[in-house]
């Protein structure tokens, strides 16, 4: 029996050019637009109408968008202080889902949404996969958790929006994982990118060769700051485009921002999001091409919208415009957190600097570990990594190689760590983020 009524055509489905290649002037236009909206729906919030009057201010008084730097700025801290659902703009029955952190430090940060932003974001994501050149046609394996994370969720919701063939394979069981991209023909796979290099590590063993054994062309990599080295690295190990995806449940979760083919920066998507980036410590604006902390203000959030929203991830604007014809600003991935920080004698160093210095040598793997200590009253840094394959035989190739390393990462943070070169498979495994540092410091009050 012939199926008919359900074909569709997805020529354009998910590039809307009147969004996405419109002009910086119609952006800005837009963008006033929905921040207005946004800030009169946010006095339905009880925090936000308090925050408004102590700042004596009114919905009113926002008439340019230079006018969003009267507004102050919303923390992590605001979301605790106000849990579980001190910040929202809507009834509660108004909400279909939540998602919330860990809250290991104290309580979690919950986000909650309503139907319209579940299907929102479903559109952001979709959006993002049509732009890296996925259709319905391909397969979709996300190893991403599920549950309160929204890696999951979000990646699941956007490529079915697309109509791809999901695999919601979730993190971890690697042997799965690889039975999966080869039974279904995976083509695409979202995942973290330190997993990736474990997952590698196992079809290798396994004598799987993702260049002849699998259909795979398309990663979404992110979730955890990586360097260009360490995604130049994926791409080779398995002969795929790998494309840094942005995301924090904050906003949505995966979505907020995304590379192009070009692979020259995160399309950071202007008519859902109002971008800044701030010195961390004035919080005054930096110029374009400055390192500063991202700043990110909702525009089309009905549950729960956020005003200028201090993420503590720092990058920095990149362009404006784009070969590939989008407009929408070009944001550089995540040098770190600032609260990621690592000092050490006076020195501010981000772990992204050394993985980009480790990277660089071809004889050392993907997986490292940096302890900071405290030896009788002095700090110091002991950065293991493992190598590709095993040379200890080779006493002299050995010293020499750790010397190079140890003179490149002094060139890079200004101080000597220690180097360890340890066998690969030693260092502790992870499913999802990778445990980068290890601060075991005397803390002196």
């Amino acid at each position: 029996m012939k199926n008919e009524g359900i074909t569709r055509d997805y020529s354009c489905e998910y590039f809307n050019p009147d969004i996405e290649t419109m002009s910086r002037r119609q952006i800005e236009a837009l963008q006033l637009e929905r921040l207005q909206d946004t800030v009169r729906h946010c006095m339905n919030s009880e925090f936000y109408r308090k925050r408004f009057e102590e700042a004596g201010l009114k919905p009113e008084d926002i008439q340019s968008l230079d006018d969003l730097r009267k507004i102050p700025f919303t923390t992590k801290q605001d979301l605790r202080d106000t849990y579980p659902f001190g910040m929202a703009s809507v009834p509660l029955e108004q909400c279909t889902r939540l998602h919330s952190s860990s809250g290991t430090t104290g309580n979690p940060t919950v986000i909650l949404h309503t139907d319209k932003d579940i299907d929102e974001w479903a559109n952001q994501v979709a959006r993002n996969l049509w732009m890296v050149g996925l259709r319905p046609d391909d397969v979709f394996q996300n190893s991403s958790g599920y549950g309160m994370f929204t890696g999951g969720l979000g990646f699941q919701n956007g490529a079915e929006k697309m109509g791809m063939l999901t695999v919601p394979a979730a993190a971890g069981n690697s042997l799965r994982q690889i039975k999966f991209i080869k039974d279904f023909g995976t083509t695409a796979i979202h995942a973290v990118p330190s997993y990736l290099t474990r997952l590698k590590e196992v079809m290798d063993k396994e004598g799987v060769d993702p260049h002849k054994d699998t259909k795979l062309r398309v990663f979404a990599i992110g979730a955890e700051p990586h360097s260009e080295e360490q995604r130049k690295r994926i791409e080779e190990m398995f002969g795929v485009k790998a494309y840094n995806s942005f995301g924090m449940s904050e906003m949505c979760g995966p979505g907020v921002g995304f590379e192009c083919k070009e692979q020259n920066g995160l399309h950071f998507w202007e008519d859902y999001y109002i971008v800044e980036i701030v010195d961390p410590e004035t919080l005054e604006p930096v110029p374009d091409g400055e390192i500063g902390e991202l700043v990110l203000t909702t525009l089309r959030r009905e549950a729960m919208p956020l005003l200028r929203y201090r993420t503590r991830d720092l990058t920095r604007v990149l362009g404006r415009s784009c070969p590939c014809g989008r407009n929408h600003v070009r944001i550089d991935r995540m040098k770190g957190r600032s609260d990621d920080m690592m000092v050490l004698k006076g020195v501010n160093i981000f772990p992204i600097q050394i993985e980009k210095i480790l990277m660089q040598f071809p004889e050392l793997a993907s997986n490292y570990l940096i302890t900071l200590t405290t030896d009788e009253d002095n700090d110091n840094m002991t950065v293991e990594v493992e190598l590709e394959e095993l040379f200890t035989d080779d006493y002299q190739r050995l010293v020499a190689l750790t010397k190079n390393i140890q003179r490149a990462l002094k060139d890079e943070i200004l101080l000597t760590p220690h180097v360890k070169l340890v066998p690969k498979g030693s260092l502790p495994q992870s499913e999802g983020k990778a445990v980068r540092v290890v601060d075991k410091r005397k803390v002196y009050q």
